[in-house]
């Protein structure tokens, strides 16, 4: 009897094993707290400044080869995006395999992009709220806005306000990390804020508009052609006048950088590189997500140096 019992208590102890280790393993779910997903790693890593070390915080896409606009998700991913108790997305027709995850679901959301642009954004089904109006930039939408510093402190406030609504008895803490977040965005902005002051104006070149909001917080002359700017990003081939002004923008020096996408290189943009490269014209490489080994702050900071050297 004493034998059988012991078997028959080492096979129940071994169940409960086998079940600790599936529900630890079980993919986005997080028994000792809420779980995030961010469609990117850049708002995955803003999110995990907000939310603080006891919030899973897990990114769908953090290779910088995939690209976010063509994305398809994985039953996988699919299963984490409906287990997060929030997510966080950049919007814009930008990553919209969330979007498709989320459509018929009652999630608790965060929309860059619509918060930037000044749009409704839904926290939870059916309850909108607008972004402040004042802060709508004039110049044409860019959905690229983790560029956008200042909007990306309004961004940080979201989260912090919407993972309050999911975990109200931590609400205050990430108000607080919100708070300390954007305040390290300022020394980063004052940096775009120096070069628009002593260096306003200067040309600049893109192959496609990655790091539209900065360039425009640095008051640079964008001179590249919007058609062209499109279709690198869309993936077509840009028309051959607009080939040409750029090639002749570059060859002749008219520009004093080019702000070049690592990230989406093909035989024309390499072609430009080279002529950039002749023609003694910076090259300021951007990316759209982050670097291996950087934080969002730290990415941001490097960037933004970047383009004072290449403009001062």
């Amino acid at each position: 009897m004493t034998r059988s019992f012991a078997r028959g208590f080492a096979v129940f102890a071994a169940g409960l094993a086998t079940v600790a280790t599936l529900t630890a393993c079980g993919g986005s779910r997080n028994s000792d707290g809420l779980t995030v997903v961010a469609s990117t790693n850049v708002w995955g890593d803003i999110t995990k400044a907000i939310a603080g070390p006891e919030v899973r915080v897990e990114s769908i896409i953090d290779d910088p080869s995939v690209d976010p606009h063509s994305f398809e998700v994985s039953p996988a991913d699919a299963a984490k995006i409906t287990d997060a108790k929030l997510v966080v997305y950049n919007g814009g027709h930008y990553d919209e395999f969330i979007d498709k995850a989320i459509a018929g679901k009652n999630k608790t959301t965060v929309n860059a992009f619509d918060i930037a642009t000044g749009g409704d954004h839904e926290h939870e089904s059916g309850t909108a709220t607008p972004a402040p109006a004042a802060d709508t930039h004039e110049h044409e939408a860019n959905e690229h806005v983790w560029y956008d510093l200042h909007q990306v402190g309004h961004v940080a406030a979201h989260i912090a306000d919407a993972l309050g609504q999911v975990d109200p008895d931590h609400k205050q803490a990430y108000t607080d990390r919100a708070n300390a977040f954007t305040a390290k965005l300022a020394p980063i902005e004052a940096v775009t804020a120096k070069i628009a002051a002593e260096h306003p104006n200067q040309p600049v070149l893109q192959t496609e508009p990655l790091a539209a909001y900065l360039l425009t917080a640095a008051k640079a002359d964008d001179k590249t052609p919007h058609a062209f700017q499109e279709a690198i990003e869309q993936g077509t081939d840009p028309a051959p006048a607009d080939v040409a002004t750029v090639r002749d923008l570059l060859n002749a020096k008219q520009v004093r950088a080019l702000v070049y996408n690592i990230q989406t290189e093909d035989k024309l943009t390499k072609d430009l590189r080279t002529a950039a490269d002749k023609a003694g014209v910076t090259i300021v490489e951007v990316t759209e997500t982050l670097p291996q080994g950087k934080d969002y702050l730290g990415w941001m900071t490097g960037n933004a140096d970047a383009l004072a050297k290449a403009l001062s």
